[in-house]
């Protein structure tokens, strides 16, 4: 994983990305980072995929990169990791993300970030969600690392 990671970092470029670069995508306010810390001193990043209004993927990964990079920036010297607030209010049919943007966004936390989530709170999710609970949690195998970390985080 780290030797994809060096090369991704390599090619992807990630400490580049520039506000002007991500700003249509900064600017809908569908992902921000709080101008707050959590309890335990993390980066706060929130994600209101109900707000979802721009077409290009690619701009909306390197959008949440631009994030991720900048919450790693402003971690205080003795914490590694992030929180995430997800809050799906406003979610509709018309303004859902991808299913691509979901797998972008799971595999650059995944692979490229791993261990830097400590917990994603989730306000006011679909049903649908309470289905893919279940599911992950009655299955052998793991759905998500960071949905792993999520389920088992002392809240």
């Amino acid at each position: 994983m780290l030797e994809e990671t060096i090369k991704w970092r390599s090619t992807y470029k990630p400490e580049e990305i520039c506000w002007n670069e991500v700003a249509v995508e900064g600017e809908t306010g569908k992902i921000y980072r709080a101008n707050f810390h959590d309890r335990q001193g993390r980066t706060v990043l929130i994600l209101r995929p109900g707000m979802q209004n721009t077409k290009s993927i690619d701009n909306q990964m390197r959008h949440l990169t631009y994030l991720i990079e900048n919450a790693i920036l402003n971690l205080p010297e003795s914490q590694e990791q992030m929180a995430w607030l997800i809050d799906f209010t406003g979610l509709s049919i018309n303004n859902t993300p991808p299913i691509k943007s979901a797998r972008d966004t799971v595999n650059i936390l995944q692979n490229h970030y791993p261990e830097r989530l400590a917990v994603a709170f989730l306000y006011n999710p679909p049903r649908i969600f309470e289905a893919f609970w279940k599911v992950c949690i009655l299955t052998p195998f793991n759905c998500f690392v960071f949905l792993n970390e999520f389920l088992n985080a002392n809240l």
